[in-house]
Parts: C-alpha cells; structure tokens; sequence
C-alpha cells in the first residue's frame, strides 16, 4: 500500500467554497473512478488556508491507473474550471507505511 498525501495552500477566504465545490464536484468523480479518500482535513494551527487529503492505493502501477481515468472524465475538468485560481501552491508526497504502522 502507498499513501498520496497531498498538501493545497489556497488563497486566502477561499476555503469554504473550495471545500464545498470538493465534496460536490470532486469527490464523487474520484469515488466514481476508485479513488480511496483515507481523510481530509483543514489546517488550524500554522501555515493556514491549507488543505490536507490522503489517498490510499495498492501501488504507484494504481495511482496512475486511477488518476488517469479521473482526469479523463468531463467532470474533472468541470471542478477544475470552478476552483480555477483558488489554489496557490501543492504539494504532494507519495508515502507507504512502516511495517508497525496500524494501516499498512
């Protein structure tokens, strides 16, 4: 198992409608092409306006299987253009577990 850690910084005000546009248009497109949201969360305390998704996959040969076939679907496309300029920087880390890790 790997684990996509992604880390958005949006611009500032904009993480409410972000947020809503995600759980609208995006997660049903990813859900719909077998992508397996572990959590999602919001900074509080330190560099703020950032979000914070992990995505669980059997492998980087599944990660890109997956993401391909989200990124082929009109709908992508259509969040994509709704969250055009809310987000000012990502970063992203593809991570698996140590052996005594409870998910691994």
């Amino acid at each position: 198992m790997i684990v996509d850690v992604r880390t958005y910084t949006l611009i500032p005000r904009k993480m409410a409608k972000y947020l809503e546009l995600f759980e609208k248009h995006a997660l049903p497109v990813m859900q719909r092409h077998g992508l397996e949201l572990m959590g999602y969360y919001m900074s509080q305390i330190g560099p703020l306006n950032q979000v914070v998704h992990l995505w669980r996959y059997d492998s980087l040969a599944d990660l890109e299987k997956k993401r391909a076939a989200r990124d082929a679907d009109p709908a992508w496309g259509e969040f994509l253009s709704l969250t055009e300029g809310m987000v000012l920087m990502q970063d992203n880390k593809v991570m698996r577990p140590a052996s005594f890790s409870p998910t691994h």
